[in-house]
């Protein structure tokens, strides 16, 4: 181990120094500076031989290689990081959208798994399994002591595989046990119901390739429900999404555009890339509102920002997270992949977001139940640890991302149906075309 990672060191150093002898007229600072980088991992490769060697326990040399990666990692940015073979892997299942699963939604309550929705059409769904359920056991195992994460992992696994589920159900005396057989369950990232005269869409996610598929489809769905004439318009509830993949979000803000910038890029040395829309509004310019919260956060906020500076949507709600950089996924070998910020992103009139979130147009925040009163901490990039600083220096706090659970008491969804219904009137809806910034 010590040839090999001497071997590393050296090659990095030899391939530093080689560039710089390759090119006479660099000038000395850089040349001090490669000299000053050899240092720096003869240091590294020296303190790493004392560790191994002389460590009080006898240590795992791949694991104090990923310790030191994910340190150096750790002080760049929250969103910098190093993914092992199986996070690289599982991280490549959420990008395609669809795994071998039992098809729940679930959450953790009192160290159990608590079932919030079955995924119409999956396993779990046509045994009979329901919301509130309570799992307990898998294959006979307790689920208490286990993560979330290390539950969901033992549910999904190959496909025609089976794994039993011992559950609590409230009104029944004794528990439950159903024997379920996986297959490739589709992760659903949108969803849409008709509020009578009104198409109500919720994205959760951009994680999957699908997203965008899902939401012509609802799209589709709602056109053929309420009739051209008696549709009053769209709600985009992007609320608690934490974003996912670029493309997605680009895909998701041409379908309400007819055309123009959606989003750049920039990087260093003034690298830039645009991504501009493509002629055809699906919604045929429907009035739309977009509703955001402190939970609303990188392609969620590509996505209102451009929408908001094209003038096609009015953003309802309270000021988004505020992740406005880019990460790019490289892989390593066979040993993982770097996930690495690479870019800043921009609005179409030239905006940065990071640390700051996205204004609504229209600020309205949501009543608080008591027992969660002075415990929901607003929640921003500015309050992490490490952030990139926003561009000018003024950064802002986000804003609480609380959905309460019953739609009557939704005070943001209510408000956008009283607007597209002409109930309620704001100078903010429907925004002005004209004022679109140059």
């Amino acid at each position: 181990m010590r040839k090999i990672s001497l071997f590393f060191i050296g090659a990095i150093t030899g391939a530093l120094i080689a560039a710089v002898a390759a090119q006479p007229q660099v000038f000395t600072k850089a040349r001090a500076a490669s000299a000053d980088t050899y240092r720096q991992l003869n240091l590294f490769g020296d303190i790493f031989e004392h560790v191994r060697a002389q460590y009080v326990e006898k240590v795992d040399d791949a694991k104090l290689i990923e310790a030191a990666i994910n340190g150096m990692l750790s002080s760049l940015d929250p969103h910098s990081q190093f993914l092992d073979a199986k996070n690289f892997r599982d991280m490549q299942t959420q990008t395609r959208g669809e795994f071998g699963g039992l098809g729940i939604e679930v959450t953790m309550e009192d160290g159990l798994v608590k079932v919030m929705s079955p995924i119409d059409n999956t396993p779990a769904f046509r045994a009979g399994v329901q919301p509130a359920d309570l799992i307990t056991h898998l294959d006979g195992e307790p689920v208490k002591g286990l993560s979330l994460e290390q539950a969901v992992e033992k549910m999904r696994g190959p496909v025609n595989t089976a794994i039993v589920l011992r559950i609590q159900r409230k009104g029944v005396e004794k528990p439950i046990e159903i024997k379920l057989v996986r297959e490739i369950i589709s992760i659903r990232n949108v969803r849409a119901k008709i509020e009578d005269d009104v198409g109500y869409i919720r994205l959760t996610s951009f994680q999957g390739e699908r997203t965008i598929k899902q939401l012509e489809e609802a799209i589709a769905e709602i056109k053929a429900k309420i009739p051209n004439d008696k549709l009053k318009g769209y709600i985009l509830d992007l609320r608690n999404n934490g974003g996912g993949l670029l493309d997605q979000a680009i895909a998701v803000a041409d379908t309400f555009l007819e055309r123009g910038e959606i989003v750049s890029t920039r990087g260093r040395a003034e690298t830039s890339q645009r991504y501009n829309a493509k002629s055809g509004d699906l919604t045929n310019g429907k009035p739309l509102i977009v509703l955001i919260n402190g939970g609303s956060a990188s392609a969620s906020e590509i996505v209102a920002g451009a929408l908001q500076d094209h003038k096609r949507a009015t953003l309802l709600g309270s000021r988004s997270f505020g992740k406005g950089s880019v990460q790019t996924v490289m892989p390593v070998g066979g040993y993982g992949a770097l996930k690495l910020t690479t870019a800043r992103y921009y609005t179409p009139s030239g905006r940065s977001i990071q640390a700051k979130g996205i204004q609504p147009d229209i600020e309205l925040i949501q009543d608080l139940p008591e027992e969660l009163k002075g415990k929901l901490e607003p929640r921003g990039e500015a309050s992490l640890k490490g952030h990139i600083k926003a561009n000018d220096g003024e950064e802002q706090a986000g804003s609480p991302a609380y959905i309460p659970p019953d739609p009557k008491n939704d005070k943001q969804l209510n408000m956008a149906l009283e607007l597209l219904r002409g109930v309620q009137k704001n100078s903010a809806f429907p925004p002005n075309p004209k004022a679109v910034p140059n």
